[in-house]
């Protein structure tokens, strides 16, 4: 009986292997980083004192995947902490992609003014302080700024944990709200440094 082609050509069995190999594993990197998890490293202060430059974050891609598959927009709820890409980006002088804590949803109006920020929506018309319902860090206080805005549909308000000053690059600022389209995912994980390592 006859050996194969690839049998007789040993070396090129091997390549082609290892072609397969690489292709198989960039596909499964690709399938993953789009429908299942990404990472990120946090850079900056912004979110201080819940997160820190060097931080590395696992976030949860199965919230958008499951959204999509329903042909919905993914909502995330308030207190989460997402990713999201910059919707004013601009290459070589911003970050592409920021880590902030959703503040406030679509139709809901902040208002931010003598170091306090409050939301007012239907259930609380008179206003109230989002910081009080977090449980996965702690804003720090006061929250600099001036603003009065109403979060347009299809949007969310963001801003940083470390809000004095101008460490936070925010909604409270000139990055305006975010679209649904631009969130990459609510942060599941961090998972370094490894000291630090916890769920949110």
């Amino acid at each position: 009986m006859e050996a194969s082609y690839l049998m007789r050509h040993p070396r090129l069995k091997d390549a082609l292997n290892f072609v397969l190999f690489v292709t198989l594993v960039l596909v499964g990197t690709l399938i993953i980083n789009t429908f299942i998890f990404r990472s990120f490293n946090v850079n900056g202060p912004s979110m201080e004192s819940t997160m820190y430059t060097g931080d590395k974050l696992i976030v949860n891609r199965l919230p958008i995947t499951s959204a999509q598959l329903q042909n919905k927009p993914y909502i995330p709820d308030r207190g989460d902490i997402i990713v999201f890409k910059n919707p004013r980006y601009i290459p070589g002088t911003r970050e592409e992609f920021l880590v902030k804590r959703v503040i406030a949803l679509p139709g809901e109006r902040v208002r931010v003014s003598d170091g306090q920020l409050t939301v007012y929506n239907d259930e609380h018309p008179d206003g109230f302080q989002p910081d009080d319902t977090f449980t996965n860090g702690t804003p720090g206080s006061p929250s600099s700024g001036d603003s009065d805005i109403v979060v347009s549909d299809g949007t969310v308000y963001v801003a940083g944990d470390h809000r004095e000053g101008s460490y936070s690059y925010d909604s409270r600022n000139q990055l305006g709200t975010i679209p649904f389209v631009d969130i990459i995912g609510p942060v599941g994980l961090r998972i370094w440094p490894l000291t630090s390592m916890r769920t949110f």
